[in-house]
């Protein structure tokens, strides 16, 4: 038997070991992020190596490619937040702008629509629409957090409302149960850097009052 396919049954059901340890890295990225520290970069690189072989091997070509796209976004990511931690500096974080959301939720729609025409005309998966959707939403959502965008977390938000059926319905179950903690720690996540942007807010208003 493949490396790829080593896993254990649960419930019935094989947990494979590169589905199991490159969520709980995935997890591991999150929390990363959510704290602020650039090390949440090097370990989505190794959750993604791990995801995509695990995507591989459940045959869900829409997953693989993301973990694939993930590879490159997270050296972007890791790229973008070695500048705004540099010198020391903790990471500022901001919302995107107005135009900025039409641009991500634009690209969203439009990116959804012509991946799920391509997986369709493939037949690269089994499910083109929910597929797509995930594909493009994650990516998405992993530039916004390279920006250091607020947003990030309910991108992932609504990402995840597809993500934990269509994971448990491909047979990925600890991606399902993985994609479920998610949907509750990003909306902590989402709190935490609101927090942090309206902090950032407040010492700028008292630097320029003590200033004037």
């Amino acid at each position: 038997m493949s490396w790829t396919q080593t896993g254990f049954l649960v419930l019935g059901h094989k947990v494979l070991l590169t589905d199991l340890v490159g969520n709980v890295c995935a997890l591991a990225t999150l929390w990363l992020a959510y704290i602020r520290t650039i090390w949440t970069w090097p370990v989505q690189l190794l959750a993604s190596v791990l995801l995509f072989v695990a995507s591989v091997s459940a045959h869900i070509t829409g997953n693989a490619l993301k973990q694939v796209m993930f590879g490159g976004l997270a050296m972007y990511g890791w790229w973008r937040w070695s500048r705004g931690l540099r010198d020391g500096r903790d990471l500022r974080v901001r919302p995107a702008t107005g135009r900025e959301r039409l641009a991500l939720i634009g690209v969203m729609v439009a990116g959804t629509g012509l991946v799920a025409l391509f997986f369709e005309a493939t037949g690269w998966s089994w499910a083109p629409l929910p597929d797509a959707y995930i594909f493009v939403g994650s990516a998405v959502a992993t530039y916004a957090q390279g920006r250091a965008l607020v947003d990030f977390w309910i991108m992932w938000v609504i990402v995840d409302m597809v993500g934990v059926p269509l994971a448990f319905s491909s047979g990925l179950v600890v991606s399902g149960v993985v994609y479920a903690v998610f949907f509750v720690m990003v909306l902590i996540g989402f709190r935490g850097w609101l927090r942090q942007y309206r902090a950032q807010t407040t010492g700028t208003q008292n630097l320029e009052v003590v200033a004037s």
